[in-house]
């Protein structure tokens, strides 16, 4: 089987770009963009799956609700230099962005590789980063790529805006914390009784605890004031300059309900357009489906912002 999913055309560039799927990104958006994607690896009751190859987001969710053994792992570097062996007779040079490396060893790796047999042809870019924030930094390469800059620039201003990020999430059950060691069995029993809603926030390498609120409602607001303390503090001059992305996330949530999630996040921030995206299945492995989230990042200086 084929380990990775490329666009159906591969046309000569100097600069190729790779991200995996934990950025979110489809078969389908990255044919569009012009960007190669890997396919994440799960192992679900001890058979091996790849994500949109043999595994749909809906087939996911499904066996996670069935109470499947679900574990995350990571690309083999046979895969991976399969795809640049590939890449690197069309492109000069790749530049290959995976998720967080506080988050995967798919960045240990793939960096290893690199540096012992493609030194200065492929430059793994430690980005810091997971859907929807990861999806952006994959495009802005593309941009950057497309505007002539070499992929070791290209990874210089990436790692450099790696960090200009921010990332809030709701989790609607604690089944899913409780059963990877995150929450007791009492709290988890307790934290239902309550309704309570944990609110974790990613910022940078880790997934963190932030909050805990009572009920939908509330874990919503303080999402939503995070993110504006965020915004007003940490990002206030590319805000005022109009280079942010906003997101408004979900992890399988009915269609109205994901929709109703963004309007309320633009209503809260009219001045930026709210971007709609799925929360990337490495993370909601670990919190199921139900949850909402908000995520923003800067765009590069070096970016051309098309409004």
């Amino acid at each position: 089987m084929c380990l990775y999913i490329r666009a159906a055309e591969v046309k000569y560039m100097s600069v190729a770009i790779i991200t995996d799927t934990n950025s979110g990104m489809t078969a389908a958006e990255a044919e569009s963009f012009g960007i190669h994607l890997i396919p994440m690896p799960f192992l679900i009751n001890d058979e091996d799956y790849l994500e949109g190859v043999n595994l749909t987001h809906k087939e996911f969710y499904e066996k996670l609700e069935q109470d499947a053994e679900v574990s995350t792992s990571q690309p083999t570097p046979g895969s991976i230099i399969d795809l640049w062996e590939e890449l690197l007779k069309v492109h000069e040079q790749l530049v290959y962005i995976p998720m967080s490396s506080g988050l995967s060893k798919s960045y240990e790796t793939a960096a290893m590789l690199a540096a012992s047999e493609y030194e200065g042809k492929v430059f793994v870019v430690n980005n810091r980063r997971i859907e929807p924030t990861q999806f952006r930094s994959a495009i802005e390469a593309k941009q950057l790529a497309d505007q002539g800059l070499d992929a070791g620039k290209i990874k210089e201003i990436l790692e450099r805006e790696s960090l200009e990020a921010t990332i809030y999430i709701m989790v609607d059950t604690l089944k899913y914390l409780k059963k990877g060691g995150r929450v007791t069995a009492a709290g988890a029993a307790i934290g239902t009784v309550l309704n309570l809603k944990p609110v974790l926030t990613i910022q940078g390498d880790k997934l963190d605890a932030c909050a805990k609120a009572r009920g939908i409602k509330n874990a919503k607001k303080v999402m939503l004031e995070h993110t504006r303390k965020d915004l007003t503090e940490r990002f206030q001059a590319p805000l005022e300059s109009g280079r942010m992305h906003l997101f408004a996330v979900t992890s399988y949530v009915p269609d109205d309900v994901k929709h109703a999630w963004t309007e309320e996040v633009q209503a809260a921030f009219p001045e930026i357009q709210v971007e709609e995206r799925e929360l990337a299945l490495s993370v909601s492995c670990h919190i199921g489906p139900g949850a909402l989230a908000i995520a923003a990042c800067r765009i590069p200086e070096e970016v051309e912002v098309v409004r």
